[in-house]
């Protein structure tokens, strides 16, 4: 095992997966000799090279064309937009072309691409920088959704998603990027579609993603403490494809949901979360389905007004209160 950050994460599973294929090819706005805008990309320029790992001109609309020709052609390239809310500049591409092109040529193209971004609020960046934009991409037949909360799961989950035969958007929370966490020795790859349970309970049941992993986590242990209310957290990590399983089991066994997200709370993907739930499980719950979410407004820069608006460790505690009366 080795202590990595979150950032340095990434470039170890980019480095693992450009080790073992010789056709997966990295691209991207400053990801070579600047290391990426992050430093997620430090050390693949000089170990593989600038014909495998290329600075574009910054243009969205050119990086995910190239990367969606290179892919028709054979390669399995990786391609880096610096912020998810940058996708609204190249959206077309990836909702229109990369999405569709395998069904509608009946298979003879395929797109086994990833394409990396940072995603969220937390860093102070402001609306245009700051969006959680992961539900814009699973409301999209054709593309796999990915979002990890650790470390250990940045270098799994991504070697897995560049190994896909599909396309696959991988979202980086950019305020974990300092976090650190153990990370397996060696190749490491964690399989797509399988949720995590972090934490056993038998009261409630917390479903949270990325940044908002240690958030449920925290209140879980506060509710404990506190309150003598076991909570049982799930990482989703994976929104398509979705673990119902593991969040079936889970909530059959509680009879509560809460779900945790960083979307605006119209049409977040805990919205999806909690129709499943409804539609399956209704009989099992005990309580409404309560959803912790930030409001459906752009997402300020002052520090103050960002930490009000983002979900709390504090208003997961408050909500599970809430439900549990």
């Amino acid at each position: 095992m080795a202590l990595l950050s979150y950032r340095e994460a990434v470039s170890a599973a980019i480095a693992q997966e450009m080790r073992r294929d010789e056709l997966v090819v990295f691209l991207g706005e400053d990801i070579a000799a600047a290391g990426g805008v992050f430093k997620t990309t430090e050390g693949l320029l000089d170990e593989f090279g600038p014909m495998r790992v290329r600075d574009t001109p910054i243009s969205e609309q050119a990086i995910v064309g190239a990367t969606m020709g290179a892919a028709m052609t054979g390669l399995r390239p990786i391609a880096e937009i610096m912020f998810s809310d940058f996708f609204a500049v190249c959206w077309d591409l990836v909702v229109n072309q990369i999405a569709k092109t395998r069904f509608m040529t009946d298979g003879q193209c395929s797109f086994p691409l990833v394409i990396r971004c940072a995603n969220g609020g937390g860093a102070r960046f402001g609306a245009q920088h700051s969006q959680s934009v992961e539900n814009w991409a699973m409301a999209v037949p054709g593309l796999k959704v990915v979002a990890p909360s650790c470390a250990a799961d940045v270098k799994g989950l991504l070697a897995a998603a560049i190994r896909d035969p599909d396309p696959v958007l991988f979202f980086e929370q950019k305020s974990l990027y300092g976090t650190k966490d153990d990370v397996p020795d060696g190749e490491h790859v964690v399989p797509l579609g399988n949720a995590r349970v972090l934490r056993e309970g038998s009261d409630v049941t917390i479903v949270a993603l990325a940044a908002m992993v240690p958030r449920a986590m925290k209140a879980a242990q506060t509710l404990q403490d506190e309150h003598s209310i076991a909570a049982e957290v799930i990482d989703v990590r994976s929104l398509v494809p979705l673990d119902t399983t593991t969040i079936f089991t889970s909530v059959s066994k509680t009879a509560r949901l809460v779900t945790v997200e960083e979307n605006p709370r119209l049409c977040g993907w805990g919205a999806e979360v909690s129709s499943l739930v409804a539609e399956e499980l209704f009989w099992d719950l005990e309580g409404p389905i309560v959803r912790v979410t930030t409001p459906h407004v752009p997402l300020p820069s002052a520090d103050a007004l960002e930490d009000a608006v983002l979900p709390s460790a504090d208003r997961i505690v408050a909500s599970v209160l809430q439900l549990a009366d």
